[in-house]
């Protein structure tokens, strides 16, 4: 079903899930839940849906941690350091292969929930400055100020380019 995918530990660390095409929506989610390389889960149905909508002929899931959970509070509240850097690896050479990246930040207010959210966050921030990525949001931040998660969206809602720096700075 889909042909990007990586993983590692039995695929209880789900690092990229996609669809190739020539304009590829990249978008960050929190935590990978139960998508494969075989079946979608609602998020990723929702990301897929999003990017067909809105001229994208292809797709990648990425995720702040790659640590699978259902819900992200059920995540150890310690970081697994390998997995925390692996990941943000990962993302970035995604988003280097991509000629003139489109980042969907996708995380929603949850983000705060966990601080290795938040590093991640703040380093991926930094880490793709130097790819001229544009930021994108999907219909309003919210009330508090995040990115809205794709559990959370209406498909009416457009793209909006995300001030990411200046995101990153209002974050603990």
């Amino acid at each position: 079903m889909y042909d990007i995918y990586s993983n590692a530990r039995d695929d209880a660390w789900r690092f990229t899930l996609g669809q190739s095409g020539q304009r590829k929506l990249l978008t960050i989610g929190l935590n990978p839940s139960t998508a494969t390389r075989e079946k979608s889960d609602p998020t990723v149905a929702r990301v897929k849906k999003v990017a067909q909508n809105n001229g994208f002929d292809g797709f990648v899931m990425l995720n702040l941690y790659p640590v699978r959970a259902t819900d992200y509070r059920t995540l150890p509240s310690q970081v697994d350091k390998d997995a925390f850097t692996e990941n943000l690896r990962r993302i970035e050479a995604v988003v280097a292969a991509e000629e003139r990246p489109k980042v969907w930040a996708a995380w929603g207010e949850s983000v705060l929930h966990h601080d290795f959210f938040v590093h991640a966050c703040i380093e991926l921030v930094s880490r793709l400055e130097e790819y001229e990525v544009s930021w994108l949001r999907f219909g309003d931040m919210t009330a508090s100020g995040h990115p809205r998660h794709p559990s959370r969206l209406s498909y009416s809602w457009q793209f909006s380019p995300l001030e990411v720096a200046r995101y990153a700075s209002t974050l603990p």
